[in-house]
């Protein structure tokens, strides 16, 4: 199992509810795969880089999971086919990656307590 992280852009123009449903589903993808979430992340709307199908905002969610490299091929076709998903990125994170990871994570969390 290898340490992966993916952010993908959700369209604008759905509400907050069926933002939420598309979240859950790709959550729900990964247990089904027998993936570990381990972190997950909602950064909400933010503007673009450039106009993506002729739209200049999207929410964005991040998802750091465990999972077999057989599954991400199916995973990303997921995200193809899918038309409320704009844009998509799957990395694999190495050891260094994953430890920067998890200090952003802590200071995210001490921040949050504070």
């Amino acid at each position: 199992m290898n340490l992966y992280e993916t952010v993908f852009i959700i369209t604008p123009v759905l509400s907050q509810e069926q933002v939420n449903e598309v979240t859950s589903k790709y959550k729900e993808l990964l247990q089904e795969g027998g993936c570990e979430v381990i972190n997950e992340e909602s950064w909400g709307l933010k503007k673009l880089a450039y106009p993506i199908e002729k739209k200049s905002t999207g929410f964005y969610q991040l998802f750091e999971f465990k999972a077999s490299p057989d599954f991400i091929e199916k995973w990303e076709l997921t995200f193809k086919r899918d038309e409320r998903i704009l844009r998509f990125m799957t990395v694999r994170l190495d050891k260094y990656a994953a430890e920067y990871n998890q200090k952003r994570r802590k200071k995210l969390a001490e921040k949050a307590a504070n």
